[in-house]
């Protein structure tokens, strides 16, 4: 089986051990590079090109987000992990914004990293469950406080299917292979999806779906 190459970036040494070791334990991971800050992170991975980087939001000289964003445009095959501290809806709208396929809380690093890169490579979401849980609490205290319906009820059965394969990272492609449909028709109920829940980006699609528990 290919191995998963890694690279870490994070400015405390400790931290990146700790990371290195959780993903050394996998046999089928590897750590190719590791990095203290966010510029070398870009370097390390225009170099050696990572199946998966996983990133301090919070690095000198170029964090996390910035780092992330220049990543992924410039390898748009290596998938971002991002760790963070933060949990409120900003902070992972700005990940995902970047290009950001994963957002892990560090204090759930130990359980979750090693589900989350395996997600990412494979071009899926991944989100630490406190992230998806305080997401979702937030969205339901928003809908309280305006006294707004919840917009999901408005979509059609077929539109729930396709946001989740969406939000999934699933191309509209791969969506018309699944259901065999006509790409042309699921871009018209994504374009419909979309519309009805005053949704503007795929980050934002992919935010909602958290905030839901369509996907984790």
């Amino acid at each position: 089986m290919p191995s998963i190459r890694v690279l870490l970036a994070d400015d405390h040494k400790l931290m990146r051990s700790g990371l290195r070791l959780l993903v050394e334990q996998q046999p089928e991971f590897r750590v190719v590079g590791e990095a203290g800050d966010g510029r070398q992170a870009v370097a390390l991975a225009t170099e050696l090109k990572p199946d998966v980087a996983v990133l301090d939001i919070g690095m000198p000289e170029l964090n996390g987000i910035e780092a992330a964003r220049q990543i992924t445009e410039q390898l748009p095959e290596t998938a971002v992990v991002m760790l963070s501290m933060h949990s409120d809806e900003s902070y992972v709208l700005r990940a995902l914004k970047a290009g950001a396929r994963g957002y892990l809380l560090k204090d759930s690093a130990e359980a979750d990293l090693v589900q989350a890169i395996v997600a990412v490579r494979e071009g899926k979401s991944f989100f630490s469950p406190a992230v998806s849980q305080v997401l979702l609490e937030d969205y339901l205290r928003k809908l309280r406080k305006t006294g707004a319906e919840d917009s999901y009820e408005l979509l059609s059965p077929r539109e729930r299917e396709i946001l989740q394969l969406v939000a999934e990272g699933k191309s509209s492609k791969d969506v018309a292979n699944l259901l065999n449909l006509s790409v042309y028709t699921v871009e018209t109920h994504r374009a419909n999806l979309m519309k009805k829940l005053n949704l503007k980006s795929m980050p934002e699609l992919i935010l909602y779906a958290v905030r839901k528990g369509v996907i984790s």
